[in-house]
C-alpha cells in the first residue's frame, strides 16, 4: 500500500470533522511535533483524538486544501493550505511519516514559525 493512501485518508476525515475516522490512519503511538520544539506536543492516538476534538473539529469552518504533495519512500509531505483555524487562512507543511500502513509520525510547519 501506498502510504499516500491513509495521509488522503485522514485529510479527508480533517475535512468531514469526522473524528473517528481521523484517528483510525494513526497508530497507536503516534507523535507529533512542531519544530522547532524537539520534543512531540502530542504522544499518542487518544491524546490525539483528544486534541482535535477541542481544537480543530469543533471549528464549523475547518478545512485543508492540498497545494502540493510530494511522496518519498514512506514519508507523505503535504503543503497544505488551512481555513477555519484563525481568522484569516494559513499555509503549513505536513510531512507524515507512515508505517505498517499507519501514520506513525507528523512534523508541522507553518510560515509563522
Amino acid at each position: 500500500m501506498s502510504p499516500e493512501a491513509p495521509v488522503q485518508r485522514q485529510l479527508d476525515a480533517y475535512n468531514a470533522r469526522d473524528l473517528e475516522r481521523f484517528v483510525v490512519e494513526y497508530s497507536e503511538g503516534v507523535r507529533i511535533f512542531r519544530p522547532p520544539a524537539p520534543e512531540p506536543v502530542i504522544v499518542g492516538k487518544a491524546a490525539l483524538a483528544t486534541y482535535y476534538a477541542s481544537n480543530r473539529f469543533n471549528l464549523p469552518k475547518l478545512h485543508a486544501d492540498v497545494v502540493n504533495r510530494m511522496v518519498l519512500g514512506n514519508k507523505v509531505v503535504d503543503h497544505e493550505r488551512i481555513v477555519g483555524v484563525r481568522e484569516t487562512a494559513f499555509e503549513a507543511v505536513a510531512i507524515y511519516e507512515v508505517v505498517d500502513g499507519r501514520i506513525n509520525s507528523v512534523w508541522f510547519f507553518n510560515a509563522d514559525q
